[in-house]
């Protein structure tokens, strides 16, 4: 009797290696035989295996193994060279450091393929017993987190190792909220020409860049606006023009006595139109420590007041604003294009507001000295009235 034949394979090989083991090779959509990533006890384990993968190709799941074994640091190179042009200098900056002082030390010479959401919780909590800050470890990890799906997104790695994972807590720090007199106080107590300047982060709410990238076209005395379109940024001690943050361009109504007090003071400017307003006595742009270190904080101190930074004035303005005119409006003026982030970050309940509303809520609820939204009042004790 003649031996039974064994059927071929639909799809792919199996072989017995000298260990025992099985070995399964299939066809890729390009032809090319490729091995399984790992061996397998029996025959029909390894025809499972081969199902599977058949199952992938054919519904365009299939991910080419060699594109894995790129490395961390090669893929992390592309990527940054990618998304650079979209990309603010200082951004580009912040980015460029962390892969070279906290991806690459520990991923650049692993396969992308090679990383699991453990392998980043290790990371991270190598960073936080470092000592490292938790803006800084949530800057790398925001980094590392783009990179791996732009890997994902470009069919390298089937699902990025960035999930799930733990990060620590940024700490909740509250503004610092002046008063527009004690705003007022330190205008009054600043050094010349930096007392208008800081009228300028108080009452416009001007980023404090924005604020040091003024320019004298920028300001149109005759019809009371400032256009806010630029941004001086520090990058690893270089400093940088470019547009404001979210590049959200915007134009200010300004005060009647600021725009004055502009006015007077672009008649002594010298330069032209693109000579920027406030600068060292050299004449160069401002840098943020030393002029907070030689201007702001002397003023605040003459003024009487402590812990108060420029970012404050800032979210004070945004604070008044809101209050007296909506979030709407004080989104627009702080140059946000959404105003939850006003709300977040920079609008705060004004002090006393909760008194004011109680005071309110009371006359409310004693119908007989506010008249009701439907026309009618309530007597305290007598009941509705007409």
């Amino acid at each position: 009797m003649a031996p039974k034949r064994r059927s071929r394979r639909p799809f792919g090989r199996v072989r017995k290696l000298p260990s025992g083991r099985f070995q399964a090779r299939y066809p890729g959509p390009d032809g090319v035989l490729r091995p399984a990533d790992r061996t397998f006890a029996t025959s029909t384990d390894a025809d499972r295996w081969l199902m599977r993968k058949r199952i992938e190709i054919e519904e365009g799941r299939w991910l080419d193994p060699a594109e894995g074994r790129t490395t961390v640091r090669d893929w992390s190179a592309r990527w940054l060279a990618a998304v650079a042009p979209q990309l603010k200098h200082k951004t580009q900056a912040t980015y460029r450091s962390l892969i070279n002082s906290r991806i690459n030390p520990v991923f650049g010479d692993r396969e992308l393929s090679s990383l699991r959401p453990i392998t980043v919780t290790e990371w991270v909590a190598a960073m936080r017993t470092e000592g490292l800050s938790a803006s800084r470890i949530r800057q790398a990890y925001r980094v590392l987190s783009q990179i791996m799906a732009s890997a994902v997104d470009n069919d390298l790695i089937p699902q990025t190792p960035c999930r799930g994972i733990r990060l620590p807590r940024m700490p909740q720090t509250e503004p610092h909220i002046v008063t527009p007199l004690e705003a007022s106080g330190i205008v009054r107590a600043a050094e010349k020409p930096h007392d208008l300047l800081i009228a300028l982060l108080a009452f416009t709410g001007l980023r404090v860049g924005e604020a040091f990238a003024l320019r004298r076209s920028d300001v149109d005395v005759a019809g009371g606006f400032l256009l806010v379109d630029e941004n001086l940024a520090e990058a690893n001690g270089t400093l940088v023009f470019d547009t404001p943050k979210s590049h959200q361009k915007r134009l200010l109504r300004l005060a009647p006595s600021l725009v004055k007090r502009l006015g007077a003071y672009l008649e002594e400017l010298p330069g032209g139109e693109d000579a920027l307003l406030f600068t060292t006595p050299a004449g160069k742009p401002l840098r943020y420590n030393h002029w907070r270190k030689a201007y702001f904080d002397p003023a605040v101190s003459a003024a009487g007041l402590t812990d108060v930074t420029p970012h404050d004035l800032r979210a004070s303005h945004g604070t008044w604003v809101a209050d007296r005119y909506g979030v709407m409006t004080a989104a627009h003026r702080l140059g946000h294009s959404n105003a939850s982030v006003t709300t977040r970050h920079y609008a705060r309940p004004m002090v006393g507001r909760d008194d004011q509303v109680a005071a309110a809520t009371d006359a409310w609820f004693r119908g007989h000295e506010h008249m009701s939204a439907t026309g009618s009042a309530y007597d305290e004790e007598d009941g509705p009235t007409e």
